[in-house]
């Protein structure tokens, strides 16, 4: 049950982050180039970490592989 619960935690997520950084697309358009491939290259991988733990959270139950 965690997986499909995870899952629909993540869309959720997604689209809210989406629709948060689409909204400083306005505020940010009179910057240099570079500094929006900055900003847009944090924004990128910045989704990652507030959603480490419902990652963490959603594999927990998973068998663990070893190489023994």
């Amino acid at each position: 049950m965690r997986k499909p619960v995870a899952s629909l935690i993540l869309l959720v997520f997604i689209v809210l982050y989406i629709v948060l950084v689409g909204t400083f697309s306005g505020m940010i358009e009179t910057w240099p180039r570079w500094a929006q491939l900055v900003f847009y290259v944090i924004a990128g991988f910045a989704w990652i970490l507030p959603l480490k733990p419902l990652f963490a959270w959603m594999n927990d139950g998973t068998p663990q592989d070893s190489d023994d």
